[in-house]
């Protein structure tokens, strides 16, 4: 892709001269791995020569954006990562979420496909299930599925790191930092960027969306398109702390578990790093957070609710860290179709943006990139015919996850709580062990399989038939029908009462 500045003369640059020196004016290839070695350039491979060399701008260097950049290098195009942050591996300091990311089947086969997957996993620390706090402290476990099946906590900022890293060693990759999309003709291919104010004129044969849930290029496509669009935020917010490790550097909980305070309207979870520490994450309405003005009203909430983590944090800490850590929003967010023509496609939160509660954000978003790589092979890297199959294989997944996210929330702040939502886990887990092709959890085929969302709500009405008579209760609501227009968010809050029926979500 050539790109002119629109306020000079100066000649279009070429892609020799982006090789040679990267964003910023710095050399290529050089800044730490994952592991802390220095990386140095490799041959690209590519698993099908694409015709002609066509150019694909991919907007948003997140983990989404670089790893589309990972896929489309190896079809052989030549590619442009365009981000409006600066280099994170650069930064001492980012701004933004960092709620830690759970890596599940998924995520980790897309990985696999770009050759990363064992780096990341290896600086990851497997959780095996959710440990559940009492009011009075007592622990108990809950396993996420089989013997030896687990999630893996992983460090938001050193897996975007791993991912530009291993982007940037393609030589058929340029990212450009510091350029923020202020135009975009989504039918042409023709964008603007500002990059140290001055705007920048460019071209592709494909603008690949992954700039998140505000996305610059889904806005473009809503305002020039019949393209659907609808958002809501939930009523809790989060708030984001750090459980310190032992003096000895140990963890001061389990390691090997998701830890969840389960409080009905609302929860705090933690999850492991490899430093010792935990990332703590409260999710509470945000009149709760409003409410502690001061230290005593914060320790008082934490004693009533928490008790037994605030020897663990440390009242001076904790304090701190409550009244200087920003409160974040939730939202959900769906759109459809997911491109526009031959010449546009979102992925990611740009595409699909879910609360965290099911931890399949970004493994959803990894096989947003997966499944359109597999679309291309098989259409031999037609746009056309590639971007209309991705809509119609992947949007109603992405609704289907979306509304499961939802879900899974009501489940982790209360139903965990719950003798007959403990039962009937035990009860899935008989099941599945009698009959492991028919009948599978619905956590089990969300997280460790790469079933299709939809088919999985699909599957689990269907076995609700089964096990639910099994713990003699009442059949609760489907799943809603994740059609576009369909079953609205607020679903879960109007029907509270009929989702304490113990099942598994």
């Amino acid at each position: 892709m050539a790109t002119r500045d629109s306020g000079s003369d100066a000649p279009l640059a070429s892609p020799s001269l982006a090789v040679e020196e990267g964003a910023g004016g710095r050399e290529r290839g050089r800044l730490p791995s994952l592991t802390g070695r220095e990386r140095k350039r490799v041959p690209v491979m590519v698993d099908h020569l694409v015709p002609n060399s066509k150019r694909v701008a991919i907007v948003g260097g997140g983990l989404v954006g670089a790893m589309e950049a990972l896929f489309m290098a190896k079809r052989g195009f030549d590619v442009d990562v365009y981000e409006m942050r600066s280099d994170i591996r650069l930064e001492e300091v980012v701004e933004g979420r960092s709620i830690n990311l759970a890596l599940s089947t998924r995520g980790r086969e897309a990985l696999r496909a770009v050759g990363l997957e064992d780096e990341v996993v290896a600086h990851g620390l497997p959780m095996h299930g959710r440990m559940i706090h009492s009011l009075t402290g007592q622990q108990s476990f809950i396993p996420y599925g089989k013997k030896g099946q687990c999630i893996y906590s992983v460090d938001r900022r050193k897996l975007n790191e791993a991912l530009l890293s291993a982007a940037e060693e393609r030589p058929n990759v340029f990212i450009h930092f510091d350029h923020k999309l202020s135009q975009c003709n989504v039918k042409t291919g023709e964008m603007t960027y500002v990059h140290n104010d001055r705007h920048l004129e460019a071209t592709a044969d494909l603008i690949v969306g992954c700039d998140g849930a505000f996305s610059a290029v889904r806005r473009s496509a809503m305002r020039t398109t019949r393209l659907n669009y609808e958002q809501e935020y939930i009523p809790h917010g989060y708030k984001e702390l750090t459980m310190p490790a032992k003096e000895d550097g140990t963890h001061a909980m389990a390691n090997n578990c998701l830890h969840i305070w389960p409080r009905n309207e609302f929860m705090m979870i933690a999850l492991p790093n490899q430093d010792g520490t935990f990332t703590c994450t409260l999710f509470f309405p945000f009149g709760f957070f409003d409410e502690i003005k001061d230290e005593s009203q914060l320790l008082q909430r934490f004693e009533q609710y928490f008790p037994d983590s605030i020897a663990l944090f440390g009242r001076d800490r904790l304090s701190e860290m409550f009244f200087t850590n920003p409160v974040g929003s939730l939202v959900s967010i769906k759109c459809k179709p997911h491109h526009v023509g031959d010449h546009c496609v979102l992925l990611g939160d740009a595409a699909h943006a879910m609360v965290p509660f099911y931890g399949q954000g970004m493994n959803c978003g990894f096989e947003d990139c997966l499944i359109l790589d597999e679309l291309l092979l098989k259409n031999n890297c037609s746009f056309g015919a590639t971007l209309k199959a991705y809509t119609d294989q992947r949007q109603p997944d992405a609704e289907a996850i979306c509304d499961l996210a939802m879900y899974n929330y009501v489940e982790m702040r209360s139903l965990v709580n719950s003798r007959g939502f403990l039962l009937r886990k035990k009860v899935d887990g008989v099941l599945h062990l009698l009959f492991p092709r028919s009948f599978i959890p619905l956590y089990s085929m969300v997280t460790f399989s790469r079933m299709p969302y939809r088919e999985v709500v699909e599957r689990r009405n269907r076995q609700d038939t089964v096990s639910l008579d099994y713990v003699a209760y009442k059949k609760p609501p489907p799943l809603p029908r994740t059609v576009f227009g369909g079953a609205r968010l607020h679903f879960i809050e109007t029907n509270k009462t009929k989702l304490k029926h113990p099942r598994h979500m």
